[in-house]
Parts: structure tokens; C-alpha cells; sequence
């Protein structure tokens, strides 16, 4: 849409491409989702409506963390108490069959050895019996037991949250995918392709993957932290107050770290996308880079941004893997603490050897929660952000709905006609002020003129792309404004200079504005549009498959096609922007008579630069500034010897004037 691209259409950020999802989706800083986001509670809040309908599933799930945490909370105290029989029965084994434990006691203090008699005197043991295999055998069955059920339970959480994750993502997208076909063209003009990509999959995504993985994960975490101090607590609060004394330690260390870290992963991801862009553009223009030499050029300069990346890359990842090394340390510490402050409670009888171990086991696992906990809350900013990022596309200002009385236009005779319109794209711009135009039944307008003079705004408001501010557009005497979207479109057809083909047959291609077309039909377009003779030279005919960019055929038979797709569709009212600009003399010239005669008895509205296509126009528009300044045959705009005229002889004219 070359007039509004020029003058009044912002320029596309990062990753804008061409064609309905076509190749312009990038990589690159513009396809990741936010980092931090503007309004965390308000988006967070909303975010968490749409779990509403999932509350009962949520509690349920929270209950079923509650005794998969509580199951493997219980196993260390298990073991515990295991290893404790096994130590007495060691121990027992150890004293005279026959006398009681307090006798033994006694004796150990009548020979002065205190602190071996306290120790004794807290164990429960049957001197001469040995270990009780039997206790042992039916504590580890309730050991594996426990843990089976802990794992069971946490299996059964993450499958239902998974449920709840990937239908509260599965409505998400429905709800953009339905909002997406009710934007009008002027969000996709002011926004780029590749960003709102970027929001309808890698910010979905993102949202996706933090429900079925993350939001388990903190539930956990949580409750691990909660249950696992509490039983800490319980087995000796001295060593518990000592264990706590790694977390603020952990928690500087972290966030120490994690703020250096944080700089280089940024530099690496613009370095990754500043690559990633070289990349893309060397490849698109692979053949002109050939053409002028630069292939060493953009060599060096890959290498240049490639090394950028890798020294970003080295960094942002040996800072942040010193985090788990570092947190280590200080649990090995916390660790040798433990070890040695409960070795010396268990040898003066204040603490069993079980209790030790089992709270080592809880010191283990009590630090790693609280640094998931940790991530996950980073990991919860981004998430809101991208949250964030697609209830700005929700949001978005949508198209006026249609009339609910609508008229309806069954056959279209063609008659089209401007009243008083007035349009501008930014408010303060005037474009379009009061312009008339009446189309007759069958007639060919021709509207031409110089960049930016207003040539496709007039198609975009004869489509209801855009809705005009002032005045009436009417199709046979029916205001647009009164029929359907769908009821309007169905009427026209469109070429365009900018062809674009999808991923599909050709067949499948020419049949997609017509999908009831049967074989013959197929051809006969085909046939009628030069399409045809160069389809059966290629080796599948018209099964073959058209790539992403439709590459494995040329630009004049991609155009060719989209001429032949516009045949079929057999519309009554034709525009042609620019249509034939793509394909040689020779071509244009079978297409210029095939299109004349497909558009007989059709309504004709052409845009064109080359003015020696239309000078059999029935009547050709001169549009300037919005306005149309002159308009008649081409045989009466040239001996008026206006605007028209100069415009036509200019594109004759100036290749000689330069050479004088």
C-alpha cells in the first residue's frame, strides 16, 4: 500500500516482514518476551482470573502438595529412626547379655566414662540382643512406601496442573486469534509484524510453560520450606537457628551475583540479535552482496559480531554458574556445622544419631526450595510481562462492529460512488477533504498520480480497511457502512503489487479465494491468466509445492499466479494495484488482454505508475495532496496538457533528458 507507506505509516520495528505470517518473522531482540513489566499487580490479577474457572481444580492441586510434601518431609525421619536401631542394635550387641541397660549405665560411670553412660542412657537397648533386622526390614517398607506415595501424589499434581495450564493457555490464544481478525489494518500498519508474532507465540509460550511448570514448582518450594523448618525445628532448634544462618548468607551471594550476571545475559541478548539481524540480511540479499563484491565484508563483520557474542556469552555464563558453586560452599559449611554441633549432642546423649542424620538430610534440602523460590520469582516477573505484552493486543482499539440490520448485496452490478469523503490517518493530517468519485457499472477508472497522493488509501476505504471519517461510500446504492465486512469483501477482488502466496500447492493457491472450484475451472484461470504454460514445465505441474517464500519460483509467476487466483475468484468488482509491475513486456501484454477481457461488464478500479497500461481506461482519476485534480479519457487529459499530461511525458521524456 505504497501511497500510505511513504507519507503517514510509522516505519516497522524489528522483525516486520511481508505477507500474513510470512517471512519477516525474525530472532532477535524483537521476538523476546519483556523482561519487567509495567503494572505488576493489575497484570497479575488478571492473569489469575483466568484460572477462576479452575479454583476447585487449584485447591485440589494445593492439597495434593500438601501430602506429596508432607510424604517426602516424613521419609529423612523414617531413615532416621532406622538408623537409630540399627545403632542401638550395634551398640547393644556391644554390652553383657543379662544386665539391664541401667546397670550398664551405672558401670560406665563407675569406670568414669560419663560422657559414654549419657549417650547410652538416651538409646533405647536390649544388651546382648544385636540388631533388630526385623524393625529395620519394616521401617525401610514404610520408607519406600512414603516415598512412592510422595512421588504418586506429585505426579498427580503436575498432570492436572499441566491440564489447567494448557486450557487457560488454549483460551488465551483463542481469544487473540478471534481478536486478531477483529484489529483493523491501522494496528498492523502502526505495529510491526514480527512483535505482534512475538506476542501471539514466544509471550504465550512463556505464560504456558510458568503455569504447567513454575506454578507447581512454587507451591512446593513453599510448603518444602515451611515443612522442612518445622521438622528442624522439632529435632533441635540449636541446630536449626544455625542452619538459618545460611540463608541471608545465600541470599547476598545470589543476588550479588545474579545483578552482575543479569548486565551480561542483556549484552548477550542484544549481541544475539544483533547477529541474528546480520545474518538474516546477508541471507535475504545474498545474490545483491555477490553482485557488488562484499562477501569478505560480511565475513568480517560476522566474525566481528560473532566474537561480541561469544565474549557476552562467556561471561554472562561463567558469572552466573558461580552462583550454584558459591551457594555450595556455604551449604558444605552449614554442613560441617551440623555434622560437628550434632556429633557432640549425639555423644552427650541430647541428640540420637538418627536425629542427626535426618536433619542433615532437611538442611540439604531445605536450601534448594528457597533458591527455586528465588528463580521463580524472576522467572514470575517476566511471565507478567508477558502476560502484559497480550493483554495490550486484547485491549487493543478493535474495528466498529458491524450494523446488526444489515443489507445485504447478493450479485454486485458495480456501480460505486464516493460522496463528500473525507479520511485522514493521523488527526491533525488532513488527507482525503471532500472528494467525489462515481464509478459506473463495468466502467475502468484509472486513478494515477505521484507517491502519497492518496491512490490506495481510496481502495482502503472502498474495503472498509479504514473508516472514513466524513461523508458516504456507496456500492450500488448501499451504504458500505450498512452491509457486512464479509458481505462488502465478497464483491471485490483484489491484485496486488506485493504478491503473496502461502505454503501449499499451486493448485491449492489459485483455488484459495475460490475453494468450490472444480479442476476445469482451475485451468481454464490458469489458462486465461498466462499461468498455465510455465505450471506443466515444472515437475510436479500444479501439485507442486511452493515453499515459505514461494523461492522456487520467480517474481513474475508469483504475480502470475495471484492474477490467475483473482480470475478464478470471478468477482464483480476488480482492483488492481499495480498488478503487472513484476513481469516482463511481453507477459504484460497477454495479461493487459486477458484482464480486458475478464474485466467486461465488471467495475475496474486500477492503480498505476506505468500510465501506458491505462490509457484505455474509461476514465482516469489525477489524485494529488488527496484530491483528485483532474479526471477524463486519456485522449482529453492529454490535450488539456495538465498535470496528467506532464506525468505521462515524464515517463518518456526523462531518460532522454538526462542523457542530453
Amino acid at each position: 500500500m505504497s501511497d500510505h507507506t511513504s507519507n503517514t505509516k510509522p516505519a516497522a520495528g524489528p522483525g516486520s516482514g511481508r505477507g500474513p505470517g510470512g517471512p519477516g518473522m525474525g530472532f532477535g531482540r524483537g521476538m523476546a518476551p519483556a523482561a519487567k513489566s509495567k503494572d505488576f499487580r493489575g497484570s497479575l490479577k488478571r492473569l489469575a482470573r483466568y484460572l477462576k474457572p479452575f479454583q476447585w481444580v487449584i485447591a485440589f492441586i494445593i492439597a495434593l502438595a500438601v501430602i506429596s510434601v508432607s510424604f517426602s518431609i516424613v521419609g529423612p525421619k523414617i531413615l532416621g529412626e532406622a538408623t537409630n536401631v540399627l545403632f542401638e542394635g550395634v551398640i547393644s550387641a556391644q554390652l553383657p547379655e543379662g544386665v539391664t541397660q541401667a546397670q550398664a549405665v551405672e558401670g560406665l560411670r563407675a569406670q568414669g566414662q560419663d560422657q559414654l553412660a549419657e549417650m547410652i542412657s538416651s538409646m533405647n537397648l536390649t544388651p546382648g540382643q544385636g540388631v533388630d533386622f526385623s524393625a529395620i526390614s519394616t521401617l525401610m517398607m514404610w520408607l519406600i512406601g512414603v516415598y512412592v506415595l510422595s512421588a504418586l501424589f506429585g505426579w498427580l499434581q503436575q498432570y492436572l496442573m499441566a491440564g489447567v495450564a494448557q486450557r487457560t493457555v488454549y483460551r488465551l490464544r483463542e481469544e487473540v486469534d478471534l481478536k486478531l481478525a477483529r484489529l483493523p489494518l491501522k494496528y498492523f500498519d502502526d505495529n510491526s509484524r514480527g512483535d505482534t508474532l512475538s506476542r501471539v507465540t514466544n509471550d504465550i509460550d512463556n505464560i504456558s510453560n510458568t503455569l504447567s511448570q513454575s506454578a507447581t514448582q512454587i507451591i512446593t518450594s513453599v510448603l518444602t520450606i515451611v515443612g522442612v523448618l518445622g521438622m528442624m525445628f522439632w529435632i533441635s532448634p540449636l541446630l536449626a537457628m544455625i542452619s538459618l544462618l545460611v540463608i541471608p548468607a545465600s541470599l547476598v551471594v545470589t543476588m550479588f551475583i545474579a545483578k552482575r550476571s543479569q548486565k551480561q545475559f542483556a549484552a548477550q541478548w542484544e549481541k544475539t540479535g544483533t547477529l541474528n539481524g546480520h545474518i538474516e540480511e546477508m541471507f535475504t540479499g545474498h545474490g545483491v552482496v555477490k553482485v557488488f563484491g562484499h562477501q569478505e565484508e560480511a565475513i568480517e563483520v560476522f566474525d566481528i559480531e560473532n566474537e561480541g557474542l561469544y565474549e557476552a556469552s562467556f561471561k554472562a555464563q561463567f558469572i552466573s554458574g558461580t552462583i550454584m558453586p558459591t551457594l555450595s560452599f556455604l551449604n558444605n559449611i552449614n554442613y560441617v556445622g551440623v555434622a560437628v554441633i550434632g556429633g557432640l549432642r549425639v555423644a552427650n546423649g541430647m541428640l540420637s544419631l538418627g536425629d542427626v542424620q535426618a536433619f542433615i538430610q532437611y538442611s540439604r534440602q531445605f536450601t534448594q526450595p528457597i533458591i527455586q523460590t528465588a528463580s521463580i520469582a524472576n522467572t514470575l516477573q517476566s511471565t507478567v510481562a508477558s502476560a502484559e505484552r497480550v493483554f495490550e493486543l486484547l485491549d487493543a482499539t478493535e474495528e466498529e462492529p458491524d450494523t446488526a440490520t444489515p443489507q445485504v448485496l447478493e450479485r454486485a452490478e458495480g456501480h460505486v460512488e464516493f460522496r463528500n469523503v473525507s479520511f485522514r490517518y493521523i488527526e491533525d493530517t488532513p488527507l482525503i477533504e471532500n472528494l467525489d468519485l462515481e464509478a459506473e457499472p463495468g466502467q475502468t477508472v484509472a486513478i494515477v498520480g505521484p507517491t502519497g497522493a492518496g491512490k490506495t488509501t481510496l481502495v482502503n476505504l472502498l474495503m472498509r480497511f479504514y473508516e472514513i471519517d466524513e461523508g458516504a461510500i456507496l456500492v450500488d446504492g448501499i451504504d458500505i457502512r450498512d452491509m457486512t465486512r464479509n458481505n462488502l469483501r465478497r464483491t471485490f477482488g483484489m491484485v496486488l503489487q506485493d504478491t503473496w502466496l502461502f505454503k501449499g500447492t499451486i493448485r491449492e493457491n489459485l483455488a484459495y479465494g475460490r475453494e468450490d472450484a472444480t479442476p476445469e475451472q482451475i485451468d481454464h484461470a490458469a489458462t486465461m491468466a498466462h499461468v498455465d504454460h510455465f505450471v506443466r514445465t515444472l515437475p510436479d505441474g500444479y501439485d507442486t509445492e511452493l515453499n515459505d517464500e514461494s523461492s522456487n519460483i520467480s517474481q513474475g509467476q508469483r504475480q502470475l499466479l495471484t492474477i490467475a487466483r483473482a480470475f478464478l475468484a470471478d468477482p464483480r468488482i476488480l482492483i488492481l494495484d499495480e498488478a503487472t509491475s513484476s513481469v516482463d513486456t511481453r507477459t504484460e501484454a497477454l495479461i493487459q488482454k486477458a484482464m480486458t477481457e475478464l474485466m467486461k461488464n465488471r467495475t475496474s478500479f486500477v492503480i498505476a505508475h506505468r500510465l501506458s497500461t491505462i490509457r484505455d481506461a474509461d476514465t482516469i482519476l489525477v489524485m494529488n495532496d488527496g484530491q483528485i485534480i483532474e479526471s477524463g479519457n486519456h485522449t482529453d487529459l492529454m490535450a488539456a496538457g495538465g498535470f496528467y499530461c506532464d506525468l505521462y511525458n515524464s515517463q518518456f521524456t526523462a531518460p532522454l533528458d538526462e542523457a542530453v
